[in-house]
């Protein structure tokens, strides 16, 4: 019995270390913003959603992640165990931001799109303002191509 106990705890304290390693292995895409290229790392499965960015100590100017829905919705996000201060883009099917917030480092501050949309990509604050980048601009990429 103790050692079943003690098994579980030490799976327990593994799982904990765990979760509290960046996600750097998912899927890429390019996506285009103008003359920018962005290379983001693909979240789709609910758990690479639920991770995100959390413990990534550093990002790439030109990286983010592009969180994908099932179906469009309104999306919130908060930035809980998130070390880097972000900007989110909320995007509609078809490429187009509909809304851009800031997001603070490690806060539980919710930020939602303005209307529902399948498509999220974060970046590092400051990221889209800096390219001009604003609600109406369309991105192109493989993911906002008709099917």
């Amino acid at each position: 019995m103790k050692r079943t106990i003690l098994a579980a705890a030490v799976l327990a304290a593994s799982m904990a270390v765990q979760a509290q390693e960046p996600q750097t292995a998912l899927q890429r895409v390019k996506i285009g913003a103008g003359l920018h290229q962005i290379d983001a790392q693909v979240a789709v499965a609910p758990d690479e959603r639920a991770t995100g960015l959390m413990w990534r100590k550093e990002m790439p100017q030109q990286e983010g992640m592009l969180f994908v829905f099932e179906m469009p919705s309104q999306q919130c996000f908060w930035m809980k165990n998130t070390l880097l201060p972000l900007s989110a883009a909320f995007i509609a099917d078809d490429g187009t931001v509909v809304n851009i917030v800031d997001m603070k480092a490690q806060t539980l501050e919710p930020h939602c799109s303005a209307k529902p949309v399948r498509y999220v990509l974060e970046m590092n604050q400051g990221w889209f303002a800096k390219r001009g980048v604003k609600p109406g601009f369309k991105l192109a990429g493989a993911p906002f191509e008709r099917r």
